[in-house]
């Protein structure tokens, strides 16, 4: 594709000048449509085919093929960038370096959640392999297993452990509100997963 050849013609160059081995590339994408998946055709979403876009990173002492599962933010490629280049990171960024994925270190040195939202009628939290969204203006909440159902075809809202899966999200996702300064008022829309936020 032309994509594809813009790529390689500064991949060669870098090559070409002997910068490749000192270079790091972050190649990622905006999210895409959903083009019928879930009945869906634009973005407005929280199911992971539109979510999860590429993440490609190459750099010194990056493992060449290895694959990551980790939960990450596009935004954490600003303060990695920031740190390789030796700055500090602003201390109202809300994002983390990826750093220690990309040494071969553990998931827990970057994060065990990751939240969304779509103006104010979407929530989103995802905990370990836990995935829950929100829908306040119709009080509707789904759940999906991510590890078993990584399509999210599944709603698992009637097990039997969906009210303790789904009050343990909920209150991630208040906390990932206070965090962020989402006013968004859900313990009216879902009074049944409201519990007393533990600090």
């Amino acid at each position: 594709s032309f994509m594809d050849q813009q790529i390689g013609r500064i991949l060669d160059e870098l090559e070409a000048t002997g910068q490749a081995d000192n270079t790091w590339i972050f190649f990622t994408a905006d999210h895409g449509l959903a083009c019928g998946n879930h009945g869906l055709m634009g973005k407005q979403n929280m199911f992971d085919h539109s979510l999860r876009v590429p993440f490609i990173v190459s750099g010194p002492n990056v493992a060449a093929g290895a694959k990551r599962e980790e939960l990450l933010y596009l935004q954490d490629v600003m303060p990695t960038a920031l740190k390789l280049a030796g700055a500090e990171v602003p201390e109202e960024v809300g994002f983390r370096s990826i750093l220690p994925l990309l040494d071969g270190g553990e998931s827990a040195s970057v994060r065990t959640e990751v939240s969304g939202a779509y103006m104010m009628t979407q929530r989103m939290i995802t905990v370990g392999t836990d995935k829950m969204i929100l829908y306040p203006k119709i009080g509707v909440s789904v759940l999906y297993d991510l590890r078993a159902d990584p399509d999210e075809l599944h709603d698992l809202s009637g097990e039997a452990d969906a009210l303790a899966r789904k009050r343990r999200l909920f209150q991630a996702m208040r906390r990932e509100q206070q965090r962020t300064g989402d006013d968004l008022n859900l313990a009216d829309a879902f009074p049944e997963l409201t519990v007393e936020l533990a600090n």
